[in-house]
């Protein structure tokens, strides 16, 4: 097989195989993490890999691992999480007097645990517990038992360190209270459908890996979910730039109301 006969052939046996569809993904970056795995377990080409793939399961757990984007980190970019607080949700407390959020690839936790946290500490109402989703099950667990690093709690205000984490050796442990805040479940964006009605949506940093179809699709899709005048948060390397298309418009760098 050629090059991309040879791609081809791989993307539609792996899709078979994990239900994961990698034709979404920008092919270049895909390709290139895709391959720098196969040199650590020293694969030379596709047909091997995918025999390995379906026959050992570590390999492919690391696998998934590798291509499924996992970086995330407590009130990342603060400056957007001020204007959040200080712009964004104000008028939409204004018009419920209680949210319904949504955390769209939320990988670790960090993102949703940071909600929570935050909503706590400003008597912000919730309608129902955070929803927080990843397509990755093993980031999901992670998530849910809430054990970070020392290094990892660096974007965490000191107090609220304190407040809601209890310290384990060289470990903190995100406390019960925030945990029942929030529910993890697994979702894919490309796959399954949406839940509807969201007052706000943070999906950030994870669209960048996909094709420009795959991310109009997706924001249309965010904007389905959203309910009139809820809000959408992308991320900082991240802009929508036929808002209006999907029936989103800018309101503040980073953020866009549904019309």
């Amino acid at each position: 097989m050629d090059s991309v006969t040879d791609w081809e052939w791989f993307i539609k046996k792996f899709e078979v195989m994990s239900n994961i569809n990698l034709t979404a993904y920008k092919r270049p970056q895909m390709e290139r993490r895709i391959n720098s795995f196969m040199r650590t377990v020293n694969i030379a080409n596709y047909q091997d890999f995918i025999k390995i793939l379906g026959s050992d399961k570590e390999i492919y757990r690391r696998f998934l691992e590798h291509i499924t984007i996992n970086v995330s980190e407590f009130f990342r970019n603060l400056n957007h999480w001020d204007v959040m607080e200080k712009q964004i949700i104000p008028p939409l407390l204004k018009e419920r007097g209680s949210l319904k959020i949504w955390s769209a690839g939320c990988s670790t936790g960090e993102e949703p645990y940071s909600l929570a946290m935050l909503f706590q500490e400003r008597k912000i109402n919730l309608s129902d517990k955070i929803l927080a989703t990843d397509i990755d099950k093993d980031v999901l667990e992670k998530a849910g038992i809430g054990l970070y690093t020392a290094k990892a709690m660096n974007g965490v205000p000191g107090e609220w360190q304190s407040k809601y984490f209890n310290k384990q050796g060289n470990y903190y442990q995100i406390n019960d209270e925030m945990k029942k805040m929030i529910k993890f479940q697994q979702h894919d964006l490309l796959r399954d459908s949406f839940p509807k009605e969201y007052d706000l949506i943070l999906c950030r940093n994870v669209v960048i890996y996909f094709t420009e179809e795959t991310k109009a699709k997706l924001y249309k899709r965010f904007s389905d979910s959203l309910r009139t005048r809820g809000v959408l948060f992308i991320g900082s390397t991240e802009q929508i730039f036929q808002a209006r298309d999907v029936g989103l418009k800018s309101i503040a760098t980073f953020f866009y109301q549904k019309d």
